[in-house]
């Protein structure tokens, strides 16, 4: 006893010595003692939020890409070498105005090599056509030479190998003249072909012209002067020009799975990483039937229209789409995580325990609750709501609540390291 004492006088003692490191010790004490009474030694809490009226929107998400509204790529039809390039990447163009040129030798010369051809074809004719007018004549003479001779034969005067020699002369003239026709005909083909061929070597020649086919802004560049674009078996692209950049487009892709609620008309927002803290305005304009597999992921394109009289927009950047598939405002509404949560089973009553797991084995759709805390925090009840439009973070509530009322989130630790459980 002696000892107890002494110690006891020790412990006094150091406590008057001590009197501020005393004070906190003491304060931690009891703050932990109150902790332990008031949560019934429990190591976490439950996080409620306000039922309140807002907007809730339902959202489809999607990624995409931006393009032109109408993008044309330029390219040659004819092969050769690249001897000068007149715009760069950003150029603003107009329609006729030229953008390369190819080097003219080649075609140049198969001008030439067609005109000759077609003069030549076109003597060919003037000789057929001037064998033609002998060969006429000639006929004409030959038929009054056989009929003259023919009638004195009548009369005796001329013997019938005379009137065969005169009637041969005349067959031989008729196939001359035959013969100078079909030269002509023949001549006047050449000239078609002839005509022909010159008129596509002046076509090819003026193709080593690369003419903008329309106004608008060069996106694109492939070809620089020296290089040699060859057009055997597909048209080589050269350019590509974005004939108006205030208006574009986003291609989203969009799941299967979602595909059936978007429609055309319907708003959409999207962000894209050169700007991310703005969002852009857009409207569903298109949505493409045909499918686009990828592995097991099947995904439709939809075609978004996009204002872009500011001009930041640019082609070819990520778009994260958010398409509106359905939005009511001022609602009376809930978060989504208070219609998933359930508390924890000891925090649960028998009777809400049995009917949970009653709920959870039955076929039919489950109700839609959420929990509702009481005077004990650690004792809520359960309310089933009706609800309406499922958004992505707010639930519209049409029956079960009143605005004001309070519902559980999920429930949070209450350990030192501040981590979080969700229920």
């Amino acid at each position: 006893m002696i000892i107890k004492g002494h110690s006891v006088q020790r412990v006094f003692g150091w406590i008057k010595r001590h009197p501020i490191i005393s004070g906190i010790l003491g304060l931690v004490l009891v703050l932990g003692l109150w902790s332990v009474f008031t949560s019934g030694g429990r190591d976490y809490e439950y996080v409620v939020e306000d039922v309140s009226k807002g907007e809730v929107e339902r959202l489809v998400s999607a990624s995409g890409t931006l393009r032109a509204l109408n993008t044309i790529n330029v390219g040659a039809e004819v092969s050769g070498q690249i001897t000068a390039v007149y715009v760069d990447f950003n150029s603003p163009v107009t329609k006729g105005q030229l953008l390369a040129q190819i080097d003219p030798t080649r075609p140049r010369a198969r001008v030439t090599q067609a005109k000759a051809q077609v003069d030549l074809a076109r003597a060919s004719l003037a000789q057929a056509e001037a064998s033609i007018l002998r060969s006429q004549t000639d006929v004409a003479v030959q038929t009054r030479e056989f009929e003259r001779r023919n009638e004195l034969a009548e009369k005796g005067f001329v013997s019938a190998a005379g009137r065969d020699q005169a009637e041969n002369a005349l067959v031989a003239a008729k196939a001359a003249l035959s013969t100078a026709e079909a030269q002509a005909q023949s001549a006047r083909a050449q000239i078609a072909q002839s005509t022909a061929e010159l008129e596509s070597a002046r076509l090819d020649l003026s193709r080593t012209r690369i003419i903008a086919p329309t106004s608008g802004v060069v996106i694109d560049k492939l070809v620089e002067p020296g290089t040699t674009v060859a057009a055997s078996f597909q048209t080589p692209n050269l350019f590509t020009i974005a004939a108006d950049t205030s208006r574009m487009q986003v291609e989203a892709a969009v799941d299967e799975a979602d595909i059936g609620e978007v429609q055309e008309g319907q708003d959409v927002r999207f962000t894209v990483d050169s700007y991310p803290d703005d969002t852009f305005p857009a409207k569903v304009l298109q949505i493409r039937k045909s499918a686009t597999q990828a592995g097991s992921a099947v995904s439709y394109l939809v075609i978004l229209d996009v204002d872009n009289s500011d001009g930041r927009l640019l082609t070819g950047m990520t778009a994260s789409v958010d398409i509106i598939t359905g939005r009511k405002p001022d609602v009376l509404r809930v978060p989504v995580a208070s219609t998933r949560f359930i508390p924890r089973e000891n925090d649960r009553a028998e009777e809400e325990q049995e009917e949970q797991q009653d709920t959870a084995d039955s076929t039919q759709p489950k109700p839609t609750s959420v929990w509702i805390p009481g005077e004990d925090p650690y004792r809520p009840s359960r309310s089933a709501i009706t609800t309406g439009l499922k958004g992505e973070d707010y639930v519209e509530v049409t029956e079960g609540l009143s605005e004001g009322q309070q519902v559980i989130v999920r429930s949070r630790s209450l350990m030192e390291d501040g981590s979080q459980n969700g229920s």
